[in-house]
């Protein structure tokens, strides 16, 4: 009995589909590593500064990732690394903001 032969997408990481997306997975790779950062460093109240700017970075790389991509795994780390970018943007701003405590 013949039937349709399927492509094994289980070994692939991020591409899905079988093709390669190094725009998407580079995104996907700084908004997580902004998302991380932004996150780690909001724990902390004198690095508003730092927590604010990458969590504002890994929200618009994110967005732009969200944008791009293709497969679904992409997307998915893309939405993980988009939420700890955004607790940490929110947090820096209630800890003193962008520019806080080196303008005015």
């Amino acid at each position: 009995m013949a039937q349709a032969m399927r492509p094994n997408t289980v070994g692939g990481l991020f591409a899905t589909d079988g093709k390669p997306h190094p725009l998407q997975d580079a995104l996907l790779a700084v908004t997580l590593v902004l998302g991380l950062t932004s996150f780690v460093s909001a724990m902390f109240h004198d690095l508003h500064l730092l927590s604010s700017w990458t969590g504002l970075l890994g929200i618009a790389t994110g967005a732009y990732g969200q944008w791009v991509s293709e497969t679904t795994r992409e997307r998915f780390g893309l939405i993980l690394g988009l939420g700890a970018a955004s607790i940490g943007f929110f947090l820096g701003m209630a800890h003193g903001g962008l520019f806080g405590g080196v303008v005015g």
